[in-house]
């Protein structure tokens, strides 16, 4: 569904590592993901639901559903876009996210605008 320029929900996330809220002795590594959904389609559409998997660097996954947003379900004009900031807490040094929101167009037609697969991961971990 997302190949149809009718339903088209773009989502990037851009990552931060909290150091001052982390404390690696306590196994204990804090993020911040900073995301913008924007609506590429045709029709406005509202997120309705989130579902993300959080893997940790020991292969720990977790999954996580839920209503909305922060507390939110934001309705999207063509065009518009959402932004928002949320956090993840891993007993790992690094780890990564993906996942989706289903979306309800204003037409009726449910899909997913996928979460594309993200790293967490404090400054200069990775090569």
């Amino acid at each position: 569904m997302q190949d149809n320029p009718r339903y088209r929900v773009r989502v990037a996330v851009e990552t931060e590592f909290l150091a001052e809220q982390s404390d690696p002795e306590a196994r204990r590594w804090v993020f911040a993901y900073h995301v913008t959904i924007r609506n590429e389609g045709e029709q406005s559409a509202r997120l309705l639901t989130r579902h993300w998997i959080i893997t940790d660097g020991e292969e720990r996954i977790q999954e996580v559903h839920g209503e909305g947003v922060i507390g939110e379900q934001p309705n999207l004009a063509p065009g518009q876009a959402f932004e928002y900031t949320s956090g993840c807490v891993l007993e790992t040094r690094v780890g990564s996210m993906y996942g989706s929101y289903q979306m309800l167009a204003e037409d009726g037609t449910c899909f997913d605008a996928e979460i594309p697969a993200f790293t967490l991961a404090p400054p200069h971990t990775l090569h």
